[in-house]
């Protein structure tokens, strides 16, 4: 059956798009910063030989990275607040998950950049007196950062693509606008199909420049 495409009720919708798109990056941008800064930390534990630091970087990791994103969304915002004395906003909820899912990722990804390099840099740190986060922030990550920022910026898209989930919660994020526009002008088609090409024209250049940086790290030249 044909379809007699019209956007022009997205093209009148669009402010609420827009402010759709700027609740994304917002969400986006929280939960990033806020997932790579902890994610170090459980990272660094998991990597550490101490075990009152591994067990539990370890069990924080396993549940955050087996477990669906969005169902810690829904439970953030439907069961958290009945164990604890206050209301968690949509937004709250909605950070709280992505944040968290970020930082059980992440850690991995720091865990696999300071395994990558040799085992002298650590013992030459400890050779100058420096203890464990001196040898870590003056040493190590300044030569692992560059080997893991391309994994970061693929996550960082993972990311920007899955603050989407946070529709479910009444987030008025991009995905939420696009939702409420379609059901009052009954264009579902035009409507998620703008908002497809919305994420891709912000997320396509992100990974366009983490495969060529990618590229330039590699030695070989390789992708």
């Amino acid at each position: 059956m044909g379809h007699n495409w019209d956007f022009s009720s997205v093209f009148a919708s669009r402010a609420l798009l827009l402010q759709g798109l700027e609740n994304t990056l917002i969400l986006g941008a929280t939960c990033l910063a806020l997932g790579l800064f902890f994610g170090l930390f459980v990272g660094a534990a998991r990597f550490s030989g101490r075990a009152w630091l591994y067990f539990p970087a370890t069990v924080f990791v396993e549940v955050f990275r087996n477990t669906p994103v969005l169902v810690q969304i829904m439970w953030f915002f439907f069961a958290f607040p009945i164990i604890v004395p206050f209301q968690v906003d949509a937004f709250t909820a909605a950070a709280i998950g992505l944040t968290l899912n970020t930082v059980a990722f992440s850690s991995e990804i720091y865990r696999a950049g300071l395994q990558s390099l040799a085992r002298g840099q650590w013992e030459a740190g400890r050779a100058l007196g420096m203890s464990y986060w001196q040898q870590m922030f003056r040493v190590i990550l300044p030569q692992a950062a560059r080997r893991m920022l391309p994994a970061f910026m693929n996550r960082a898209v993972e990311l920007f693509k899955m603050t989407s989930l946070a529709s479910v919660v009444a987030y008025g994020e991009l995905m939420h606008q696009a939702k409420v526009v379609s059901t009052i002008s009954f264009n579902p088609i035009e409507m998620y199909t703008s908002v497809a090409l919305i994420f891709f024209a912000v997320l396509f250049p992100m990974t366009v420049f983490a495969r060529r940086f990618e590229t330039r790290g590699d030695p070989r030249g390789r992708s």
